[in-house]
């Protein structure tokens, strides 16, 4: 158990801004302000001289944004980085490639006092602090520079046995390091993929949209919000809304606004319950990267159904939380590298009926 303050660097070229953010957490004693960063550079050397436990790190900064400091940071003083950005387009879009190059969240920038919501939000943002301050990141490498590899690649795993029943549907779950994991994953599916692909993503209020636009960039399925109602089309991926679950109902999106799940809204519990429920044998969980346990409820009752449930391994999460209470409750098919999860999930929704 922690004894000592979480030690923060706080990056935030807005003075006025910066003084809020340093006040929200000044009011825990068990977080400590030892760095406050104007712009990226700075923000890179204070991180490498005071070696904080996480830095904060705002999108739009004279000299280099949060995006190469992020990366900087990643490549030569890894540390857990929480971007806290704006509602605005170019800024969302840039929080999320931060979280591709390594920062661990992104929150919405705390309001001023004079809001109703003021305390519950700083709150928020305290615990998400100290939360991710305790997640183990690794090294990232530069793009132009390729990571050291073995000199002989590891016998492959075992090849897992056909289902016999073709996943008509695939159910995905994720909290922190899932965008960079979607977006990986979605990179590396084709433009025919047969089955639609619903989402529950946990991130900030306000960035599902600008979640679903990135996500976009990463391959050839269109991505986007889902809409109550809809008909959820193959090879469409479809997010929860900020605020409310997903789940599928005669082949159309269902949108809920019903109480949350043991906190959580979206809750991957329920997109599992859901997709449990309308397919049964024919639905595909898959449980990627995240801290705590949603979802697990809702995998034992797919797992009931005959549903076939993939996680993620230890090695490829960021955080081994959600997929790991999932393999600890002996409810996993099949545990599954984020490298290996594309020709799994094609396995899954192309392999038809096996001959007796």
């Amino acid at each position: 158990m922690r004894t000592e303050p979480l030690r923060i660097v706080v990056a935030e070229d807005s003075p006025t801004a910066r003084r809020l953010l340093v006040e929200i957490l000044r009011a825990d004693p068990g977080l400590k302000v030892v760095g406050e960063a104007k712009d990226g550079v700075e923000a890179v050397d204070l991180t490498q001289r005071l070696r904080p436990h996480l830095v904060t790190m705002d999108i739009q900064m004279p000299r280099m944004d949060g995006l190469d400091a992020t990366r900087r940071i990643m490549t030569e003083t890894p540390t857990p980085v929480v971007v806290v950005s704006t509602l605005v387009e170019r800024d969302i879009q840039t929080s999320m490639a931060a979280l591709r190059s390594g920062a661990l969240a992104v929150l919405q920038k705390p309001v001023g006092p004079e809001s109703p919501d003021f305390d519950a939000e700083s709150r928020r943002l305290r615990d998400t602090l100290k939360a991710m301050a305790e997640v183990k990141v690794v090294r990232r490498w530069p793009d132009r520079v390729a990571a050291p590899t073995p000199a002989a690649p590891p016998p492959p795993a075992a090849t897992p046995e056909p289902t016999s029943t073709r996943a008509r549907v695939v159910a995905l779950a994720a909290s922190t390091g899932g965008p960079a994991a979607l977006f990986r994953l979605l990179s590396e599916l084709p433009a025919d993929f047969p089955a639609p692909l619903l989402v529950v993503q946990h991130i900030a209020l306000g960035f599902s949209q600008g979640l679903a636009s990135w996500l976009a960039t990463a391959g050839p399925l269109p991505v986007r919000v889902a809409e109550d109602g809809e008909v959820l089309l193959p090879g469409h991926v479809y997010l929860a809304p900020d605020d409310r679950h997903l789940g599928i109902v005669e082949g159309r999106a269902q949108v809920s606004n019903a109480a949350p799940i043991n906190g959580f809204r979206p809750s991957a519990t329920w997109l599992f319950r859901s997709v449990a429920r309308a397919h049964g044998a024919e639905a595909l969980a898959v449980v990627l990267t995240g801290m705590g346990q949603d979802g697990l409820e809702g995998i034992r009752e797919l797992h009931g159904a005959r549903g076939r449930v993939l996680a993620q391994d230890e090695e490829s999460s960021i955080v081994y939380g959600m997929p790991g209470v999932v393999v600890g409750a002996g409810l996993a098919d099949e545990v599954v590298s984020l490298a290996a999860l594309p020709s799994r999930l094609l396995l899954a929704v192309r392999d038809g009926p096996q001959p007796a």
